[in-house]
């Protein structure tokens, strides 16, 4: 039965990063939204989740009014260090190509977003069950809900946009024969844990070494985010402190004494992850963003940036539809949010399978990755590459 009807001129499905930043952007040109969610805001806000911001989306979050916390609570980073063969050698971003990332949690994102949408008279509705979105190829999409009181909802919008994650209603709803589906499934999978230790570093360290990869991160001054490749069927439950400990250092252990601040375990889990890309990422009136419309690896800190570049490109493509009354304009998203897609699947996918340890490898394939590893940071033509790269230059 249909619901309580309302209207909007951009209805979005997914109240993330790329959800809510579009939404603020849209708010900003005069244009009004409604975003819904099925997670609450608690849960949202709840979920923790890394985040390495480019330089760009930095400037994005304040430049543009959200927030300003990212550059009195983030951690600016310069660079980042490659460590193998027992040794650490430091990509230096800042020498090279001027920029810093900047160490800032995608749960602060989301943190930063949903408050400046509350603060600014936003319409997002969290919580909401039985969602799912109709009409697309006409010129008044629609999204159908029950909101978090149990009422049926109707919305119908100008442009409807899918941000609702991988496995969301949005990119499903799009008939197969409409999108093409490109996306490599990856052999292993990343064991993360949260551990209440000092830090051992004070800026990424990405390890390749014979037992596979392992990442250093961190969180705080006492709780760090550490990382170590793993099979993806491993069960968290059978590891143990000391056992998850032995492993890191021996992951890490080199010549040269480098070793990590030990402490207590407080989580641990198994992060499956895959490259996946839906080509067009628009059907009709509905534009996909985020996660429902690409996933990187975790390697190259891609994901949280791209949702956020899409928010933007989304939001200026909208903009010029709606000012000139021309839904032609609607074509050009696709196109430019691709280009930055797949620019960051190659950078994603180098990281990955350069650091990583293939079940079937080789000592020919160990080799060639350490002789690529040298030649990064051998070459300052190659560090510069890969510093455009992991700060976002390269668009």
């Amino acid at each position: 039965m249909p619901g309580t009807l309302s209207r909007t001129t951009v209805g979005i499905v997914g109240a993330g990063p790329a959800g809510l930043m579009t939404s603020h952007l849209l708010a900003r040109a005069g244009i009004d939204s409604v975003v819904v969610d099925h997670r609450t805001r608690a849960e949202i806000a709840g979920t923790q989740r890394a985040g390495i911001l480019e330089a760009g989306s930095a400037r994005l979050l304040t430049d543009t009014g959200v927030s300003d916390r990212v550059r009195r609570e983030g951690r600016p980073h310069a660079g980042i260090t490659l460590r193998f063969g027992g040794e650490s050698h430091r990509v230096d971003f800042h020498a090279l190509v001027g920029e810093n990332v900047w160490l800032y949690p995608q749960t602060d994102v989301f943190a930063d977003l949903a408050a400046a949408r509350e603060r600014d008279g936003g319409d997002v509705r969290y919580g909401v069950t039985g969602t799912r979105v109709t009409d697309l190829a006409t010129d008044r999409p629609g999204i159908l809900f029950t909101d978090a009181e149990g009422v049926a909802r109707e919305v119908r919008c100008a442009v409807l946009v899918g941000a609702d994650g991988s496995r969301g209603v949005c990119r499903a709803a799009v008939p197969e024969a409409a999108r093409t589906h490109f996306s490599r499934t990856y052999p292993f999978a990343w064991f993360g844990v949260l551990v209440q230790a000092p830090p051992s570093a004070d800026e990424l360290v990405y390890t390749h070494s014979a037992r596979g990869f392992a990442l250093v991160s961190r969180r705080t001054e006492s709780v760090q985010r550490l990382y170590f490749q793993c099979d993806p069927d491993e069960d968290p439950a059978a590891w143990g402190d000391d056992r998850i400990w032995a492993e890191l250092q021996a992951r890490v252990r080199g010549a040269d004494g480098f070793a990590l601040a030990e402490g207590p375990v407080l989580d641990r889990s198994v992060l499956r992850f895959r490259s996946f890309v839906c080509e067009p990422p628009r059907h009709g009136n509905m534009l996909l963003a985020g996660d429902a419309a690409h996933t990187v690896p975790p390697t190259g800190a891609k994901g949280l940036n791209l949702a956020l570049s899409d928010a933007r490109l989304l939001a200026e493509t909208v903009e010029r539809a709606l000012a000139t009354r021309d839904f032609g304009h609607l074509d050009a998203y696709g196109p430019r949010a691709l280009r930055r897609a797949w620019r960051a699947q190659h950078f994603s996918y180098r990281m990955t399978t350069l650091l990583h340890r293939l079940p079937d490898a080789s000592p020919f394939d160990e080799r060639r990755q350490l002789a690529e590893l040298s030649v990064l940071v051998g070459s300052e033509a190659a560090s510069a590459h890969l510093a455009e790269g992991y700060t976002g230059l390269l668009r």
